[in-house]
């Protein structure tokens, strides 16, 4: 789990708002380039956390990207698996 934002102490502007906050991210996700519905963000007192399972790196970049640009200022905890579906590079041996 990685951690991503400057920490806060105290209850500050961010906090006030953090679930509205939350809840226009997801409708970004969504709504994006990416759709993506697999990521989920949730209050956890005054940080927020990203789970989920994504299908590449990129993907995850472009979503921590949103993610940080959707609510600045809060300390983001991620958690988000990268499930890239690739093909073999090699023949399997069966015996």
């Amino acid at each position: 789990m990685t951690t991503h934002g400057p920490e806060h102490a105290g209850g500050g502007e961010p906090a006030r708002n953090l679930d509205y906050r939350i809840a226009h991210l997801q409708d970004r996700l969504a709504s994006g380039d990416l759709g993506e519905l697999g990521v989920r963000a949730e209050a956890r007192g005054q940080t927020v956390l990203l789970t989920g399972t994504v299908p590449s790196a990129p993907c995850r970049d472009e979503i921590l990207r949103t993610v940080h640009e959707e609510l600045a200022g809060v300390p983001v905890h991620s958690d988000l698996v990268v499930t890239e579906a690739s093909s073999p590079d090699h023949a399997e041996e069966l015996s």
